[in-house]
């Protein structure tokens, strides 16, 4: 089963830049299903999971960004309290750590998406799957 793609982009954190990111996606039809930014100073690192990856890639990267691609999991959590211990519970036990996370919940499909960076993806996927925790596959990324 293949991962799920995320785009990161080292961009310069001053006024505009995200306007950049977002328009130069836009033109190209690209949609930004899932998104964080986290600052360090002078420069950011936007990180997002979008419906076309490969093209999302390729017109950030023509457009002059410095961009890279990323596998990560998108796990389907409960939209309830405890839904994230669940899983980072699951995946502690089992000696995976998760590098890093962001969430979003989608009124469309009535469920919340936990985007994980972990150490380990083949044990991330056996050890949730196992639990009973759906993983998304890129298919069902591209319709929510």
């Amino acid at each position: 089963m293949s991962e799920i793609k995320q785009i990161s982009l080292f961009v310069e954190n001053k006024p505009g830049r995200m306007a950049k990111v977002s328009k130069t996606l836009s033109e190209a039809g690209v949609n930004i299903r899932a998104m964080t930014v986290a600052e360090a100073g002078d420069f950011g690192v936007i990180r997002m999971v979008v419906d076309v990856p490969e093209k999302g890639y390729q017109v950030l990267k023509a457009a002059g960004f410095t961009v890279s691609m990323t596998d990560v999991l998108a796990v389907e959590m409960k939209d309830s309290p405890g839904g994230l211990y669940e899983i980072v519970d699951t995946l502690g036990t089992n000696n995976i750590n998760v590098d890093y996370a962001y969430a979003f919940v989608t009124a469309k499909a009535e469920r919340a998406m936990l985007i994980l960076r972990v150490d380990d993806l083949a044990g991330a996927r056996r050890v949730l799957g196992e639990k009973g925790i759906k993983i998304a596959t890129p298919g069902e990324i591209q319709k929510i």
